[in-house]
């Protein structure tokens, strides 16, 4: 066998390379050593910056200025004041701004995509489909604004965005766009665990066109009392856990405030009464995109016990064609970027806590069926490795793990077996809701009877289902959502006032809506 090539880092790709780049393209929201935060229409050099690694490579990278709390209200305050004022500006001139912004996201598209690798791990051919969905979903809105306008109005505070770092485009900086393009100014928290440089640079790009955003960091505890509870808010816009998700709620329902909480739930696919072997094969590898690191991964398995032999023919094969590694390393510098299934996950201590948890779930009785090999992932020679997860899949994780009814937000499979369909829906609807699941049976109607009592926004018959684009809505079932549901129009109607006594399409504590 012949020796593995010899990687490097791809040319001009360096975090020293894209950081000169920030500071050229955006002098305004980069010093030399640090990113500024963006409030009362200003860059502001204030709050204590925290030191950061890349879970690339465990080189140091830009951290977060973490404001206080008292600055947090100031910059709350001044966006209410911009509010105020950009509610007024005529829908036409909001358009030719936000597609001016977008213009310049799009000149600037692999400066983004880059800084995604080095602060959060993605691979290049994902962080750049990141950037083109934020890009390609806000024009939808601006080309299709006006009916999804009419009778409604801009809140009367701005709008409050706290998201995690996994999609800091297609998420949180496509929410603010359609939410100023809506008439309200916003808000946004940098994810503490990463996305501060993209998202200032994505943010320095928009506030040029006259964009009413604010930009701040800060820890969730010591900014929640401004960017969630001040009165000056008129929504909050959240996607995350269920431990900070379940305070948020309690916060925004003691005040009777509009808010859209993203939370986690356990997607599950399940497998009864089932034959087409092929294609699930062809998608096992897909559903790793990330290492799984996303609100709509499949990370459990429930199998019909009768077909478990077939299944593991079909998903093995797959899943050991997984290719993991360093997201820019090369064996030529003229070679394309690696095409990985992902890279590392966001940090070094989440690689251990997956670790652990995988290691306590076998030592009380889990079965291991596939544990992807380091050395046949792409690494640097004498690469930092820490927050790299190989692929592991694990049966009958014990109900004492966190692994059984909790999402693991990583490379982590594990399948459960069943007998009856009694036994197919509870172990589907495991944990009190989710936000996608799959449901791979060949008999139709089978398929159209169980679906109804699986306890996910959205199900597929044999496919994976997504978040979604443009006019697909989106939403979760049980405790994986509170608040209003979004996507296409519900987006739009989420963040703006209709008729008196509008009953929004969500989940509620009075009452759930689904559209």
């Amino acid at each position: 066998m012949a020796p593995a090539p010899t990687l490097t880092p791809k040319s001009g790709t360096s975090w020293p390379d894209a950081w000169r780049r920030c500071l050229t393209v955006a002098p305004e929201a980069f010093r030399d050593d640090r990113v500024l935060n963006l409030w009362n229409a200003a860059w502001q050099p204030d709050g204590r910056v925290l030191p950061a690694v890349s879970p690339v490579d465990g080189s140091p990278i830009a951290g977060p200025p973490r404001l206080d709390g008292t600055t947090a209200r100031q910059a709350v305050r001044a966006a209410l004041d911009q509010h105020r004022a950009w509610r007024h500006v005529p829908l036409e001139e909001r358009r030719a701004r936000v597609a001016a912004a977008l213009d310049a996201l799009a000149e600037h598209r692999r400066l983004l995509a880059l800084l995604l690798v080095w602060e959060i791990g993605k691979p290049w051919r994902l962080a750049q489909a990141d950037v083109d969905r934020a890009i390609d979903g806000v024009r939808w809105y601006v080309d299709g604004i006006e009916p999804m306008l009419a009778d409604r109005a801009p809140l009367d505070g701005p709008v409050s965005n706290i998201a995690s770092w996994n999609y800091p485009m297609s998420v949180l900086v496509h929410a603010m766009l359609v939410q100023a393009l809506a008439g309200n100014a916003v808000i946004a928290k940098t994810p503490t665990d990463g996305g501060v440089a993209c998202l200032t640079l994505a943010c320095a790009l928009a506030a040029r066109e006259g964009i009413p955003a604010t930009l701040v960091s800060g820890s969730g505890g010591e900014l929640s009392q401004a960017l969630v509870r001040a009165p000056e808010i008129g929504c909050v816009s959240f996607v995350g856990g269920r431990d900070t998700g379940a305070a948020v709620a309690t916060a925004v329902a003691d005040l009777g405030k509009r808010h859209v909480l993203e939370q986690e739930g356990l997607n599950t696919w399940g497998i009864w009464n089932h034959s087409d072997w092929d294609a699930l094969t062809a998608v096992i590898p897909k559903l790793f995109d990330y290492g799984k690191q996303r609100c709509t991964a499949y990370p459990r398995f429930v199998v019909q016990r009768q077909l478990f032999d077939a299944f593991l023919a079909a998903y093995l094969p797959a899943v050991r064609t997984l290719r993991v590694g360093h997201p820019l390393a090369v064996e030529k510098q003229d070679d394309p970027y690696p095409e990985l299934d992902f890279g590392p996950v966001i940090n070094a201590a989440k690689a251990k806590e997956l670790q652990d948890q995988v290691a306590e779930a076998i030592e009380r009785g889990a079965v291991p069926l596939h544990r992807g090999s380091a050395a046949d992932a792409r690494f640097l020679p004498g690469q930092d490795t820490s927050a790299y997860v190989q692929p592991v899949t694990l049966l009958n994780p014990p109900s004492s793990s966190p692994l059984h009814h909790a999402e693991p937000f990583g490379p982590v499979d594990t399948i459960v077996l069943v007998d009856t369909e009694a036994e197919l829906l509870a172990a589907m609807n495991a944990s009190n809701g989710a936000l996608v699941a799959t449901l791979s049976t060949d008999d139709r109607a089978t398929y159209e009877r169980l679906a109804p009592h699986i306890r996910a926004f959205k199900v597929g018959h044999g496919r994976p289902r997504s978040r979604g684009d443009r006019d697909e809505l989106f939403g979760g079932l049980g405790a994986s959502w509170r608040g209003a549901f979004v996507g296409g129009e519900l987006l739009v109607r989420a963040v703006t006032r209709g008729p008196e006594g509008e009953r929004l399409p969500g989940n509620f504590p009075e009452y759930q809506l689904v559209p």
